[in-house]
């Protein structure tokens, strides 16, 4: 389900397209006041920022500054809550420098945007993604109305991956039709972007797609990031020498990966603040018990933020993590996880002795099934 959730917009990079400038967002919802209150959250380079205003009536202004336009989400607290708490009233849209202006009678779920041809243009694309989102919800609705022991059921969680796997295919192809009728648009950039996901498996069309772009979405800042991250996914492929690289482990001591020559090893890509990382750690513990005295190994490379060394050593040593990692704690930043074109975590690599890539991605079962396949007994 995770592959359809907007909101990890804001967990990896943003889609930069512009030269830093600043920005007023001006609204008016209704006649909303205090304690209502609307909270802006976007990216500005690696920094998350979060900015507030309160409402009266109905009227609110943010300023800032951005690289922009950049994905943002916003979010209205009124002052009563809905019937179901879970869900929230919010909406994603671009900041950008100038002038955006918000409207609505009542919600964000009805505001339009004017002088933002950006927003307008991301504003008929999220008008034809509107059946996608409604099934989204009647599936989270499933997931939450089932019971904690229908939730634990294998039959259960395969019904709701299957229905989530449709639900992505078809968004895919409006998100296809949308890049193939604006070419022109720097929406169908980031377009692009989700319709390939974070662990692509199809690059040649992504290129083909990219490419079929115009000159000026391509050149754009976003565009020249996106024609990058293209690149480090060709060097990460399947069969290729995986690319070198160093960086510090948890006492400042610098790693090599040609250090691990000899050997299979998992490159793996987490964070302590990744909860699949996590929910996943146990299988990669199970792989690395089970093969560490067959010519296997794993390092790990951690998107712990600059404050986050302690939560870092924590989850290692809470999870029971007794091999080699290594951080920049940079974020989204590190400087591997961009080498090997990382945008989503869990991800990892598992490379033949000779530091050549012979799989990617394994999860569960499918990794202690491709080492037994690599290291028989």
């Amino acid at each position: 389900m995770t592959k359809t959730l907007l909101f990890t917009m804001l967990l990896s990079p943003a889609v930069l397209f512009a030269q830093k400038g600043d920005f007023v967002l001006k609204g008016k919802i209704g006649s909303l006041n205090a304690p209502a209150k609307i909270y802006l959250m976007y990216r500005d380079g690696a920094t998350q920022i979060q900015d507030s205003s309160e409402l009266k009536d109905g009227a609110f202004e943010i300023k800032g500054k951005v690289d922009g336009p950049s994905n943002a989400m916003l979010i209205l607290k009124h002052p009563l809550p809905g019937p179901d708490p879970r869900q929230r009233d919010a909406m994603y849209f671009y900041v950008d420098k100038g002038t955006i202006v918000l409207n609505s009678p009542d919600s964000l779920q009805k505001a339009k945007f004017s002088g933002s041809l950006i927003n307008e243009d991301n504003q008929r694309l999220t008008k034809q993604l509107e059946p996608i989102m409604a099934r989204n919800k009647a599936l989270s609705a499933e997931y939450y109305g089932a019971t904690e022991e229908v939730r634990q059921s294998e039959a259960f969680q395969k019904s709701l991956e299957e229905k989530s796997e449709a639900i992505y295919a078809d968004e895919k192809v409006i998100y296809l039709a949308f890049i193939k009728a604006n070419p022109k648009s720097l929406i169908s950039l980031d377009a692009l972007q989700r319709y390939g996901g974070g662990v692509p498996d199809n690059l040649k069309q992504l290129d083909s797609i990219f490419n079929k772009l115009s000159p000026d979405v391509r050149s754009s800042k976003g565009g020249k990031e996106y024609a990058t991250l293209l690149s480090s996914w060709k060097k990460t492929e399947v069969g290729v020498e995986a690319p070198a690289f160093t960086q510090n482990d948890t006492l400042g001591k610098p790693v090599n990966l040609s250090d691990f020559r000899g050997k299979y090893v998992l490159v793996d890509f987490w964070a302590s603040w990744c909860g699949p990382c996590r929910a996943e750690n146990p299988n990669v513990v199970a792989a690395f018990n089970k093969y560490k005295e067959k010519q296997f190994t794993i390092l790990s490379v951690s998107l712990d933020q600059p404050a986050g060394r302690d939560a870092w050593l924590k989850a290692i040593n809470k999870d029971g993590l007794t091999w080699t990692h290594v951080s920049d704690l940079k974020y989204w930043d590190n400087a591997v996880a961009k080498l090997y074109g990382v945008r989503s975590v869990p991800q990892n690599f598992l490379l033949d002795p000779q530091g050549k890539i012979v799989a990617k991605n394994l999860r569960g079962e499918a990794l202690d099934k491709k080492l037994a396949e690599l290291l028989p007994n």
